[in-house]
């Protein structure tokens, strides 16, 4: 009996070790979900992760609250200066395979091929990703549409650029979104959920429109770094309320409405390129 009753102690105080590790594990488990969740960030005015908080939760996201060149901002045609020496948009886009991620406050197309790039001031930024805000976050003379598609693109020494697309609800669908339906679907309240979605033609989304407005800002989530170039397409393209409201479903609970609020232009340069109405292009 004593080797029997030996064994059994040895078990019992296995168990028992096995329990304590179990509740210090717990606590340390929601010590590291508390910390999780006050590192995110939300779009609901007046929470305490709220767009007014963005600077204060992280240091690396200070140009949130202090940043001089922040974004999105009014496109205001009182403030906005004509230069048609900003040219054509140069950009040499192509399908490429890419995945969709639902990254809880929106949902993402990564590229993983080589989607083609976008030439500023002679400088490439390629394509790497896109995703999308409702509302639209940039407004135009104070009006602010459905639905802003950011394409996201990235030069060799790590700036930014991206060309923003605003859409309004209308009686055609977008057919970059119709392409995404069945994902967007399968991703929807999946938070960090990725899939392969094979190739996404870049030019779907960006059409061929020629007239835009420019001007330098920032990535309008945190980090909110600064020093992004800016270029959105003035003509607003159509979306349907079915695709609206699918986008708006996928994303975590509070960031239905993702657009951050419109932020001080600061005496910043807003252009317009308008081609010549002699120009062929136009």
């Amino acid at each position: 009996m004593q080797p029997a009753r030996h064994h059994l102690r040895l078990a019992v105080a296995a168990l028992l070790a096995a329990a304590l590790l179990l509740c210090a594990a717990v606590p340390a488990a929601r010590a590291q979900g508390e910390t999780e969740h006050e590192e995110e960030f939300s779009y609901v005015a007046g929470d305490e992760h709220g767009p007014e908080h963005w600077g204060e939760i992280k240091k690396e996201w200070a140009a949130c609250g202090a940043g001089r060149m922040q974004s999105p901002v009014d496109l205001s045609h009182d403030r906005v200066s004509l230069s048609r020496s900003l040219g054509y948009l140069d950009h040499s886009y192509r399908p490429a395979e890419a995945s969709i991620i639902n990254r809880g406050h929106d949902i993402m197309v990564r590229f993983d091929g080589d989607a083609g790039s976008l030439v500023i001031n002679c400088t490439a930024y390629r394509l790497t990703q896109l995703h999308w805000h409702s509302p639209t976050e940039h407004t135009i003379d104070g009006r602010r549409y459905d639905l802003e598609l950011h394409l996201v693109h990235e030069s060799a020494d790590k700036k930014i650029a991206v060309i923003a697309i605003l859409y309004e609800i209308g009686d055609g669908h977008d057919a970059l979104l119709h392409q995404l339906e069945p994902f967007i679907r399968r991703l929807a309240n999946q938070r960090d959920r990725e899939e392969r979605v094979g190739l996404v033609n870049p030019m779907t989304a960006r059409g061929r429109a020629s007239v835009y407005y420019r001007y330098v800002g920032s990535l309008t989530a945190p980090p909110c770094t600064e020093g992004v170039i800016w270029t959105i397409i003035k003509r607003v393209r159509t979306v349907s309320r079915y695709q609206l409201e699918l986008l708006r479903d996928a994303v975590h609970d509070g960031n239905e409405m993702n657009a951050r609020p419109l932020q001080k232009l600061n005496n910043r340069d807003v252009s317009v390129f308008r081609p010549s109405p002699h120009d062929k292009h136009y």
